[in-house]
């Protein structure tokens, strides 16, 4: 089992997609790269912890590679869109990769430069960090497999 960090703005619509991949085992919403002290929602929300919210994905390497999730987080965000997705506001809601190794940075790196070389976003700078993985902190049981939970279609990503 492997384990990849993606922030690609409010978690819930992040979950439902990486829940979807075969060879994903787990998708877990939680909240990284602020003050390790502040670690609830009713704190990061309000964007002063430095705290992304994330996706902690565990995935099985031998059904699913790294870059097929890079894939899949490139296409279920936007990320020329600064500290915000649709009309989630703050930098909790930025665009984020974690490397958890050399390789995953690495690969992180190569897949940005390929969408940006790409055309698909025009001439928008791709905003995406790709910076060291840190604490995680998972979020509240209820945010957990929420769009499921609640039997909604899936967040609306606006581009």
């Amino acid at each position: 089992m492997a384990v990849a960090t993606f922030g690609g703005g409010c978690f819930w619509g992040v979950e439902y997609f990486f829940r979807q991949v075969p060879g994903v085992l787990n998708a877990t919403s939680g909240y990284m790269g602020g003050d390790d002290r502040i670690n609830r929602y009713e704190e990061v929300k309000q964007g002063n912890s430095g705290h992304a919210e994330v996706v902690q994905v565990e995935f099985d390497e031998a059904r699913v590679s790294f870059t097929e999730l890079l894939q899949v987080f490139w296409s279920n965000h936007n990320p020329t869109s600064l500290n915000r997705q649709g009309g989630d506001i703050g930098t909790q809601y930025r665009s984020v990769i974690f490397f958890h190794s050399k390789e995953q940075k690495e690969q992180a790196e190569a897949s940005k430069l390929a969408l940006a070389r790409s055309g698909k976003w025009g001439l928008r700078h791709i905003v995406t960090e790709i910076v060291p993985v840190k604490q995680f902190h998972r979020a509240e049981e209820y945010h957990q497999d929420y769009i499921q939970k609640n039997n909604l279609p899936s967040c609306h990503l606006e581009y």
